[in-house]
């Protein structure tokens, strides 16, 4: 309620450019830091989901491609 009052009589760009410009100044680096983060943990999700597919893919190729040779023993 507090803060209706206090724009109440501001204009339009004021609530609209201003304040989140202001905002944008004083919290860009905590935001920034926040998104790189972020974008960065899922880089490394990504990352390890390929690299566990990649391996699990490898395995079977592998397994299957030995399990041939395992009827001679």
């Amino acid at each position: 309620m507090a803060a209706k009052e206090i724009f109440a009589g501001m204009p339009w760009w004021v609530k609209w450019v201003a304040v989140p410009v202001v905002a944008l100044v004083v919290f860009g680096s905590l935001i920034a830091t926040v998104v790189g983060f972020v974008v960065g943990l899922l880089f490394k999700a990504l990352l390890f989901v390929a690299l566990v597919g990649g391996l699990i893919y490898v395995v079977r190729k592998f397994i299957s491609g030995s399990s041939s040779s395992r009827t001679d023993w």
